[in-house]
């Protein structure tokens, strides 16, 4: 008898051993300790749909950016990459200031010779690089807000290295969608049990200067950008126009900051995979005649499937270019990107570490008084990959499955 209690004890510690390892497979921060941790620092307005599941946080003063969000409420997984040492230091960077955030407001292009990054006759080199304080110090104006959205606005005058001025107002709406909108946007149910989070930003730059924007003197472009959280588990997943070669032209440019290795970077039919780990520093464009208005991660740790949707104009083709270059088709940049973190140099630190999913407008060649308009749309699902599975295929094309095998993670 006592052997058999004995047995019963060892199992009884057995199985609790195994659903604490389970449960230990879920990492990071909650929102609640995030959003603790943003309220020391800024003012913070949170954002929910009507259950008070879905939340977001949002700062007027890092540019109306959506820093983190949840799909569970408080005490639910916060989504966003937060760079808690820069934030809490309240020291500004000369380059760039990556608070981080799920959702941020940029303008491009990057690189080239109408870029707003660099000034002209400069190398284009991190040495010269700085981000236009409009877009990366200065606050938004809060101009309204309700329970689940707010409203901003923001002023400017930028510069381009072919000393084009360019006078412009940003506006921009950031929104929690109710699940009923969200699974309308996403074009699949979950299931009950899977826990989901939808937001999207409305952006819009108007041309308030005297000057046409033109072709030949540079255009600029609305560029959002989503900082995650990176792990050795997480894939990001771009479909993209299946075609030949010689009628799609390239699938991917993955050399903006050298050749990305066959590792880390995994083109299929259809589909490519890209590595999310924050250690290695990488980024992939897809261009126009490629591009799907959807881009994707998964992180197989924590179980959450990210999706991305954009608006794209059928017919636009010419995006701005942000190769680090004085280029030759300043037009023929990318739709779609993605970032992965790492040291720029052997021995150095990473930017965070973090990855990211980026989508832009088409280049705004416009009249004074004419605007154009960018939404940027976020979804996270968080539940058993048998839950996963169907939406994964129905909004990337691919299962759970291939898409952790893709990189043999």
């Amino acid at each position: 008898m006592r052997r058999v209690v004995l047995m019963a004890i060892v199992a009884g510690i057995i199985f609790l051993a195994g659903c604490k390892k389970e449960d230990s497979t879920v990492s990071g921060t909650t929102f609640a300790d995030d959003l603790a941790f943003l309220k020391d620092h800024a003012d913070v307005i949170v954002l929910s749909d009507s259950t008070g599941k879905s939340q977001v946080a949002v700062i007027a003063a890092m540019q109306g950016r959506i820093m983190t969000s949840s799909a569970n409420g408080p005490e639910g997984l916060s989504f966003g990459w937060i760079n808690r040492e820069l934030i809490a230091s309240g020291k500004i960077q000369q380059h760039i200031n990556v608070f981080g955030g799920e959702d941020r407001f940029w303008l491009g292009p990057e690189g080239g010779q109408f870029s707003i990054f660099f000034k002209k006759g400069v190398e284009f080199d991190l040495e010269h690089w700085f981000t236009p304080a409009a877009i990366d110090t200065e606050p938004f104006e809060l101009v309204s807000s309700t329970e689940n959205s707010a409203v901003f606005k923001k002023d400017m005058e930028l510069e381009n290295y072919s000393e084009t001025i360019f006078k412009l107002r940003a506006d921009r709406t950031v929104k929690v969608l109710e699940k009923a909108e969200a699974v309308e946007k996403l074009g699949v149910t979950p299931g009950d049990e899977v826990k989901l989070v939808a937001f999207e930003s409305k952006n819009r730059i108007t041309n308030t200067g005297e000057e046409a924007w033109a072709k030949e003197t540079g255009a600029l472009s609305i560029w959002i950008l989503g900082m995650f959280n990176p792990s050795p588990a997480t894939t990001i997943v771009i479909p993209y126009k299946a075609s030949p070669v010689r009628i799609g032209g390239p699938i991917v440019n993955d050399a903006y900051f050298g050749k990305v290795p066959a590792e880390r970077l995994v083109v299929g039919m259809g589909v490519l995979f890209f590595s999310g780990d924050g250690k290695y520093r990488s980024k992939i464009g897809i261009p126009p005649r490629r591009a799907r208005p959807v881009c994707g991660s998964y992180d197989a740790v924590n179980k959450v499937l990210t999706i991305v949707q954009y608006n794209k104009p059928a017919n636009a083709q010419d995006y701005v270019n942000s190769m680090w270059e004085i280029q030759d088709e300043p037009y023929k940049g990318d739709v779609v990107n993605s970032y992965n973190d790492g040291p720029a140099e052997p021995g150095g630190k990473p930017l965070g570490p973090f990855y990211e999913l980026e989508t832009s407008s088409p280049a705004a060649v416009m009249d004074p008084n004419f605007y154009i308009e960018h939404t940027h749309r976020t979804f996270h699902l968080q539940g058993k990959e048998a839950d996963l599975e169907p939406i994964a295929k129905a909004t990337l094309g691919v299962t759970i499955a291939e898409i952790k095998a893709a990189l043999k993670q």
